[in-house]
């Protein structure tokens, strides 16, 4: 039997992501509520910003699911989740938590899905600006060899 070593997203590094996703919020004026799941769907890390829309939480949580899972950007989707599109009806899989809105983002190291982050209160542009901010911050410490 073989196995495969692959790199795991930490709580450190989710921490690393939940506060460069904060900080974005902070600087354009619109507090998010924030999760990050590792590869396997599970949640690591959630913040609800102060002023954060509650009903917001549960589509922060599914747009990390939805990134982590199907390893793509919840932004993607656009028309092909319309009536008459080749991926209608998606948002139905996974117990109606699989989302098409932008704010999903994978947190890629070595080309593998490590895990996501997820936004939302925002705009769609403003919750996946706020997750690439994440990402970013967090694939800028495996450049400098951490291992988060």
């Amino acid at each position: 039997m073989s196995t495969k070593t692959v790199p795991v997203l930490t709580l450190e590094g989710a921490r690393v992501a939940l506060s460069a996703a904060q900080a974005r919020a902070r600087e354009i004026g619109v507090p998010m509520n924030i999760a990050i799941m590792d590869n396997s769907c599970h949640l690591i890390a959630f913040e609800r910003m102060e002023g954060a829309k509650i009903t917001s939480i549960n589509i922060a949580i599914d747009k990390a699911f939805t990134a982590a899972g199907h390893r793509a950007p919840t932004s993607i989707y656009k028309e092909n989740v319309w009536p008459g599109g080749p991926a209608f009806g998606i948002w139905n899989s996974n117990g109606g938590r699989f989302t098409t809105i932008a704010g999903g983002v994978p947190i890629v190291q070595d080309g593998v899905v490590v895990g996501a982050i997820g936004c939302s209160t925002g705009t769609p542009a403003q919750d996946e600006d706020v997750a690439k901010r994440g990402v970013e911050a967090v694939q800028r410490s495996f450049k400098r060899g951490s291992k988060l």
